[in-house]
This record gives structure tokens, C-alpha cells and sequence, in this order.
């Protein structure tokens, strides 16, 4: 197990990592999400032993690592650009901490069979790395730090330089291979989709900090804050400033909605909804005047007029983006959809999938039963 306790680490003038708190079990997989700077590697170096915190501890497996240097840890790193020996075969490649440790010939053996076999690359053990392809040299960085039987394995971003395809491969098997282990397992990635695809715990972060930390699907259907709503979001969360007055939530341009349920607490003032982007359903503007819808006061649906800025075709999915209220939303859709820029559509929402901040960004209550 390994226990971060209200670690900071201060670089000068400026806080990298801010008050962290968090417990990883061991045979654990722990995802890291958050953008680029939000403090992703510097948590993983304090974790590792490469960097001491200013203040705070480090703690695996009940023991106060703070300040004991990552050669003496039992910890493997694999970063974004993998490293392997050129020189040395699959074979060597992977038998190398083995060989630093002085293990013998029959463990190496066996060790590099497991990890071969664990990481498909079985076949390849006399090739020399460049002969690989590169989701199969990013799998022998891999082979060698799961081969060292690290209690703490460390990957910052290793997928980030793959193409598409092997980003993919790879993906469906980190799972697998990481329930073959019971190593505390910690992935840095600024994608929610990858974390969503991997599972397990997630920790958000923005600069520095740590804003939720929990089951991954949990932490995206159930943010407790603003932050971390958006942090867990791509496309971005679709946003608006709303005003509550008693019953109602009042949107520019004088659009009422009932106030959702789960809002009723909400002090009258400003606050915050917001949405996934494939929860916002578009169409064309139906009114022949092209009046902006009216609304619902019903409680079921939020409309809102909006006009096309472009639109993104992906081939199985069409991103359109729609100017709303000086706002930017964008609505995910199945399909090819063609809008020209400038056309007018009606954009809506179901209440039951608005999430409600307060005027400080503190999630007033998930939506109940959110769907990914």
C-alpha cells in the first residue's frame, strides 16, 4: 500500500504539488487525469522517491519512505518515450534488473518467461528491439519493470507516442496485466477517455492538487466540483452561468428551466450547470420566424437557441459545435451530421442530466443514474 499524507512540494516560487492526501492498495490500478502542468509527474517523483516533498510523508506498506532515495525502493518507472536497450535482445532486455540483482540463471529464466508471456512477447525473445514494432517495444518497457516485482510501478503517459491503433491494443490489455500483478500500479494520462477505458481509481488533479479521488466511473458521474467536472470531460463540459430565483434557474436570454430536484438547497443567486457533450441533443431551427424555443417549465427538458460554428465529422461521429449565451457547447452525435456555419438550431438537454454548482463551484447534487 502505498499513503501520501498531506504532501507539498514547493520549487522556488511555486507550488507543484499542494496538500496531497491518498491511499493506493496494493494490486490497485490508479489513474492520474489532468492536464498538461495540473502536476501529474511531479506527484509521481515525489511517489518514487526521485524528488522529497517540502513537507508531508511518504509511507508503502506502513513504512515512512520520505526521503529514502528510489534506488533503494522497490519501484519500476515506464515513461511516455520508452527506453530499452538497443544493443541487447528481447531476452536481455528484460532479464536486466534480474541480472543487476545477481539473480541466478534458473530465476532469470523463469522470470522473463512470465513477464514474456504476461506481455505477449514470447515469440519475439531473440529479436533485437529496433526489429519491434512500436507497441511491442513500448510492451518490453513494460516486460522489464513488471519482471523487477516492483511493489510500485510508475507510467507516465506511456502510450502518449503510439498511434492510434497499438494506443488501443495496449489499452485492452493494461487491465489484464495489471490483475496478473499486485504491484500498487499509478497511470499519469490528460485523457478522460483513457481513464474511463482503464478503470479502477481515478485521482483528478489541477494545479497541484488532488480534487477527487475514487472508483473512476464514480469519480465521472459524480464530481463534487466544477474542477473536476471539467477536468473528467472530452469534448469539454458544456457550461452556462444561470441565476435561480425561487423555482427556477433564469439563463441568458431570458430562458426559464425548473430548477432540477436536487438543486432545491441552492441559495437564490448566480450558479453553474453543466453537461456532457453527448447529452446535448440539436436540430434545426423548426420555426419558420425562427423565434428561440420557449423553454421547459416542466422540469424535463432545457432548451436553448443556438447558432452552428463548425462542425467536426469523425466518420462514425459528428462533433457540432453551437454558440449558446456567449457560450462555446459542443453536441456529440452517432453519424454523419452536416451543418453550415451560421445555421440556427434548438439545442436541448433532459434536467436529469444537468449537474448544478453553487456559486463557489461545489456540486450541489450528481445527477441521479448519469449514464457514461
Amino acid at each position: 500500500m502505498l499513503e501520501l499524507r498531506d504532501v507539498t512540494k514547493i520549487v522556488g516560487a511555486e507550488t507543484h504539488i499542494a496538500d496531497v492526501s491518498l491511499t493506493l492498495a496494493a494490486g490497485t490500478l490508479n489513474v492520474l487525469l489532468g492536464p498538461t502542468l495540473s502536476g501529474k509527474t511531479s506527484l509521481m517523483r515525489l511517489m518514487a522517491g526521485l524528488d522529497r516533498p517540502t513537507s508531508g510523508h511518504v509511507f508503502f506498506d506502513g513504512q515512512d519512505v520520505t526521503g529514502v532515495a528510489v534506488q533503494k525502493r522497490n519501484v519500476a518507472m515506464v515513461y511516455q518515450q520508452f527506453i530499452n536497450y538497443p544493443s541487447l535482445n528481447v531476452f536481455e532486455n528484460i532479464a536486466s534488473p534480474l541480472r543487476v540483482k545477481g539473480q541466478d540463471s534458473a530465476t532469470i529464466e523463469r522470470e522473463v518467461a512470465r513477464a514474456a508471456e504476461l506481455l505477449r512477447l514470447t515469440p519475439y525473445l531473440k529479436r533485437m528491439p529496433l526489429e519491434l514494432s512500436g507497441g511491442q517495444q513500448q510492451r518490453l518497457a513494460l516486460a522489464r519493470a513488471i519482471v523487477k516485482n516492483a511493489g510500485l510501478v510508475l507510467l507516465d503517459e506511456p502510450l502518449a507516442n503510439l498511434d492510434y491503433k497499438l494506443r488501443e491494443e495496449l489499452r485492452a490489455e493494461l487491465p489484464r496485466i495489471f490483475a496478473d500483478t499486485g504491484a500498487v500500479f499509478v497511470y499519469a494520462t490528460t485523457e478522460p477517455q483513457e481513464a474511463l477505458l482503464l478503470g479502477g481509481n481515478t485521482a483528478t488533479l489541477s494545479k497541484g492538487r488532488v480534487t477527487q479521488f475514487g472508483p473512476t466511473v464514480s469519480v465521472y458521474k459524480h464530481p463534487h466540483d466544477l474542477v473536476t467536472a471539467t477536468t473528467f470531460a472530452d469534448p469539454p463540459l458544456n457550461v452556462l452561468k444561470v441565476i435561480k430565483q425561487g423555482d427556477k434557474l433564469v439563463a441568458p436570454g431570458g430562458i426559464y428551466m425548473a430548477l432540477p430536484p436536487h438543486a432545491d438547497a441552492i441559495p437564490d443567486g448566480e450558479c453553474t450547470i453543466g453537461f456532457h457533450p453527448h447529452h446535448l441533443s440539436h436540430e434545426r431551427r423548426r420555426s419558420a420566424d425562427g423565434d428561440a424555443p420557449a423553454g421547459d417549465e416542466t422540469g424535463d427538458i432545457a432548451s436553448f437557441p443556438g447558432k452552428v460554428s463548425v462542425t467536426e465529422i469523425t466518420g462514425s461521429e459528428s462533433y457540432v459545435h453551437v454558440d449558446v449565451a456567449d457560450q462555446r457547447w459542443v453536441s456529440l452525435s452517432h453519424g454523419i451530421e452536416n451543418y453550415d456555419s451560421g445555421e440556427l438550431l434548438d439545442v436541448s438537454v433532459a434536467m436529469r442530466r444537468i449537474m448544478v454548482f453553487d456559486a463557489d463551484g461545489r456540486a450541489v447534487h450528481a445527477p441521479v443514474a448519469l449514464a457514461a
